[in-house]
């Protein structure tokens, strides 16, 4: 008895000058097919970064696109649908990364490959966390990230976690370090909220001299891939109800 074949997943980046990216995102999907062998993972990308989303998508019969982005700002609200949209693929898209426990226990792994012992609860309580993201214009995406730290500092019982930007408007990671003192934390960390290494991963390091403790972007973390997986049943079961809803 043959399976009827399941749609590939079409993991869409945002694309880098920076080196670092493309092989970040390699070392994901390998990650995603070890944890999916059988299903058909391609890679596209918006900019900087071959291949681009027209030359995959041409190849492409029966896919779901995946954005690799944490917030649904711009790319994800414009850019990423007029893409498919010009390449005449109709693929169901899924939604965006964030907000998910899956980021969170990323996050934590992160923080305890950099050193700190995050099973501790007495040292989460003297613990504080800046969650350093790249920054976005739009009003959304900012309320999103200040909500996963929100949620970091509930369920984890950090002594306080703030919000810092490598872009856009502040606060930068100095200020929010200062932030943590003041409100008493004994240790300071910072966890770069980004997929990947590139120009703002570096700008956030270089800020970050003064804190007690800085961890890796989440990068090819097993969490993230098995969001990735996570997003993309959800959409495939999305699309595939769907002629029965409308017939």
């Amino acid at each position: 008895m043959s399976r009827t074949p399941v749609p590939a997943l079409l993991l869409i980046a945002h694309g880098s000058r920076d080196p670092r990216h493309a092989a970040t995102v390699a070392a994901l999907v390998r990650e995603v097919r070890a944890q999916r062998p059988a299903l058909e993972v391609a890679t596209a990308y918006l900019d900087h970064c071959a291949p681009r989303i027209p030359q995959v998508a041409a190849r492409l019969t029966d896919a779901v696109a995946v954005p690799l982005l944490l917030n649904r700002a711009f790319h994800a609200k414009h850019d990423i649908p007029a893409a498919l949209r010009a390449t005449g693929a109709a693929l169901p898209v899924a939604d965006v990364l964030g907000p998910s426990p899956l980021l969170l226990a990323a996050l934590d792994r992160r923080l305890a490959e950099a050193g700190l012992d995050v099973r501790s609860a007495a040292v989460r309580a003297r613990t504080g966390v800046v969650l350093a993201a790249a920054g976005s214009s739009d009003p959304a995406a900012d309320a999103a990230t200040r909500a996963v730290a929100a949620t970091w500092r509930r369920t984890r019982g950090w002594a306080a976690v703030e919000v810092a930007y490598a872009s856009a408007a502040g606060p930068r990671v100095p200020d929010a370090l200062a932030a943590l003192r003041t409100a008493g934390a004994a240790r300071t960390a910072v966890a770069p909220y980004l997929l990947a290494p590139g120009l703002l991963p570096d700008r956030i390091a270089a800020a970050a001299e003064d804190a007690d403790l800085l961890a890796d972007v989440l990068g090819a973390a097993p969490e993230l891939a098995a969001l990735l997986l996570e997003r993309y049943d959800r959409a495939r079961l999305t699309a595939e109800a769907l002629p029965a809803l409308t017939a």
